[in-house]
């Protein structure tokens, strides 16, 4: 006899470039500030170049903290370090209120075109929650911004362990008190994916092409792996029966 699969219960969410286009939302910003129009500016940088070096830094820094060189570090915190040392690195000038201001631009993150409509769709028939590397405080603002209606917002700041550490897709179904095969993570991001698979959970890959921005094309292939490739969040809905 063939046992019926398990129906998730959990939609849990990678956030920058599942649920965020966080390339173009910053790279917005640094253009509204005008950053790169000083005279100390490289002329070969761009909005977009600056908004990917940013990113560029970010698994380094997390490894920094996973291999005990830092103590636990907030993203906030981590994103203005290399935010510093980006702006000292290429000779820009910025205040400290500017760097702030800017530092925050993280918490007003921009949706994909498909969110909104495919997470409110979503909750109807599922209990969806953030499993992000971002601290509670940035995913909060950042929901309020956006407008994404989480029933909860799970960050690495309550594992005190950033993805892929298996404590955070694991604390997911122990939170909601449910088995690993429970909870789906959806992402655009493979490695994300591989690991919660590695943790029982079920995985959705969503297709995010210009998470990088559109002059830099990502390839989408996912895995055949994942329980379910999807194009968007309604994609998805639409997969799930939402």
């Amino acid at each position: 006899m063939t046992t019926a699969p398990v129906r998730p219960q959990i939609l849990a969410f990678d956030i920058f470039g599942t649920v965020v286009d966080w390339h173009g939302s910053i790279a917005r910003e640094v253009e509204a500030l005008g950053l790169l129009t000083s005279p100390a500016a490289s002329a070969s940088m761009t909005p977009a170049d600056f908004a990917r070096a940013w990113r560029a830094g970010y698994r380094p820094a997390m490894d920094r903290v996973m291999s005990g060189e830092l103590g636990w570090t907030r993203i906030d915190d981590l994103h203005r370090m290399i935010l510093d040392e980006l702006l000292d690195r290429h000779g820009l000038a910025l205040d400290e209120a500017g760097r702030a201001h800017l530092n925050r631009a993280w918490h007003r993150l921009a949706p994909w075109p498909d969110s909104v409509e495919g997470l409110s769709r979503l909750k109807r028939g599922y209990t969806l929650c953030t499993l992000s590397n971002g601290n509670l405080g940035l995913l909060a603002n950042m929901a309020k911004h956006a407008g994404l209606p989480w029933d909860l917002i799970l960050s690495a700041e309550v594992f005190r362990a950033y993805k892929p550490h298996p404590d955070t897709y694991l604390g997911v179904a122990e939170v909601f008190e449910v088995a690993p095969e429970e909870v789906m993570l959806v992402a655009a991001h493979q490695d994300d994916l591989d690991a919660a698979r590695r943790c029982g959970l079920k995985t959705a890959y969503i297709e995010r092409p210009h998470e990088f921005g559109e002059d830099v094309p990502k390839a989408v292939d996912g895995s055949p792996d994942n329980d379910l490739h999807c194009t968007s969040l309604i994609d998805l809905a639409d997969r799930l029966g939402a």
